[in-house]
């Protein structure tokens, strides 16, 4: 099976948590544009904002101390993006939380006050 298709499947066949978040994503609560189920090199990503470089990963306990998923999160951060984990757990029980946490990240870094000039 490809990715591609895979993909697909895993668009229709979502968790209750990872629908909650997509829901939150999706109307861009966020102000940006995140993707869903989205095949990356030999990966396929829960979410992720291309523009941003951030790659949302929504997890059950099975994925606890994954080998699999060390090597994939290195990987991604080696292409240049941030994993972002959430427990499934979390996304249902505590969505603000997740949603303040996620926006943290994409926010860009405050930038400096201007030096007060002298003389």
């Amino acid at each position: 099976m490809n990715l591609k298709h895979t993909a697909r499947t895993l668009r229709k066949n979502m968790t209750e948590a990872e629908r909650r978040l997509w829901w939150i994503l999706r109307h861009r609560h966020l102000g940006w544009k995140f993707r869903r189920q989205v095949p990356l090199g030999p990966y396929i990503l829960d979410f992720v904002s291309f523009e941003q470089r951030v790659v949302i990963e929504v997890d059950g306990e099975q994925h606890l101390d994954s080998r699999e998923d060390a090597i994939r999160d290195s990987w991604l951060r080696q292409q240049g993006f941030k994993v972002l984990h959430f427990w499934n757990k979390d996304v249902l029980a505590t969505p603000e939380g997740i949603m303040a946490t996620i926006q943290a990240e994409l926010s860009p870094p405050p930038q400096p006050s201007p030096a007060k000039g002298g003389g």
